[in-house]
């Protein structure tokens, strides 16, 4: 893509600039002028800095191509519209394993990396049924929690998603790189750091942004008062989305802060179907999901014709005007809806070919004829 250089390169200016990329690029601006515009910004006394950031931004995306690692631009198609809804959107997602896995319907599984027994077999329980219900399960590949989740949606044959606080080629912890090889096969291990960035502290609260900007909810596990995981819940909260805690020991003192996400509203999680139910999902309809372009190999008319009748009526498609690709800010302000409510729409209108994505985060209505 002629301008993946140009989003590289963004995403190695400092975070606080990703917010106003996303704006004037939403605004219609071609992110080589917004790269143009936020290096005069913040490098005044820097004249080279421009073309230092485009040889780094190329030898990034050359590591990339030889660690078979895919670069998602924010522009692409193939990007995560959930993210675009972010206010500072990754300007590029590395990606190991399947690009299509991020695009499902997902539950994020956070909570402590010291974890009790009880904390990890819960962890791997709620995951393993939530995969078992064509549900993806993203976590942070962290010890405790996050690998039980993993593990629990793996042994369920279900798929998972790590986002990680490093380059996708340097995995953290690095005992779970096996786990990573195995979350390759049907999910996908990514990040927006460039290939050969190692783990900060600093990089972990960052990405806890992914970790919820990606998932339909987010379930905390034994968070204590200080617990990363709140980080993840109160992203969730900005962004939206659903939050849901398992109560834990009130005597060990290790649950206070999942205890107090509970005192402050959040729902009570005891099975999956307390999770689904809060999504207002059946576990029947998402196991019957199948996702874009699969083919069982059957048809609706026994000749393999599938009868192509219109569409019945429908609050967000009619939204929509065949060739006229529309961004989620225009369709939530016609339909009324929010962006919780209004993805897992679209994702749905997506499944039956009525609507595609395009670039920026954007949808456009598909013109069907028999």
């Amino acid at each position: 893509m002629s301008d993946l250089l140009d989003f590289v390169s963004l995403s190695l200016l400092p975070a606080w600039c990703w917010r106003v990329a996303a704006d004037w690029m939403r605004r219609g601006d071609p992110p080589d002028s917004v790269l143009r515009r936020l290096l005069a910004a913040c490098a005044r006394n820097e004249p080279d800095r421009s073309s230092a950031a485009r040889s780094l931004a190329a030898d990034a995306i050359r590591r990339a191509e030889t660690a078979s690692i895919a670069a998602i631009p924010w522009s692409d198609a193939a990007y995560p519209v959930a993210l675009t809804t972010l206010a500072d959107p990754p300007p590029v997602l590395w990606t190991r394993g399947r690009v299509a896995a991020l695009s499902a319907p997902a539950v994020a599984i956070v909570g402590s990396r010291a974890a009790s027994p009880y904390a990890l077999s819960v962890a791997e329980q709620l995951a393993g049924d939530l995969a078992a219900c064509g549900l993806v399960i993203v976590s942070g590949l962290a010890r405790g929690v996050d690998s039980a989740a993993h593990r629990g949606a793996l042994a369920a044959g279900g798929v998972t998603v790590a986002v990680l606080g490093s380059g996708v080629d340097v995995v953290y912890p690095p005992e779970h790189a096996s786990l990573a090889k195995a979350i390759d096969q049907d999910g996908a291990v990514i990040s927006e750091l460039v290939p050969g960035t190692g783990p900060q502290p600093w990089f972990f609260p960052l990405r806890n942004r992914i970790i919820s900007g990606l998932s339909r909810a987010v379930v905390v596990i034994e968070a204590g008062e200080k617990s990363g995981s709140l980080i993840t819940a109160r992203c969730a909260l900005d962004q939206g989305r659903d939050v849901l805690a398992v109560p834990g020991n009130v005597l060990s003192g290790r649950n206070r802060g999942a205890h107090g996400l509970l005192r402050d509203g959040a729902k009570i999680v005891e099975s999956a179907d307390d999770i689904l139910e809060e999504l207002g999902m059946d576990r029947v309809a998402i196991a019957g999901v199948r996702p874009p372009g699969a083919d069982d190999g059957r048809s609706l008319d026994g000749r393999g014709l599938t009868p192509c009748l219109p569409p019945a009526p429908d609050l967000v498609l009619d939204c929509l005007v065949p060739g006229e690709a529309c961004d989620l800010d225009a369709i939530s302000e016609r339909s009324g809806l929010q962006s919780p409510r209004l993805l897992p729409r679209l994702f749905e209108l997506e499944l039956q070919g009525l609507v595609r994505r395009v670039g920026g985060g954007r949808f456009v209505r598909v013109h069907r004829t028999c």
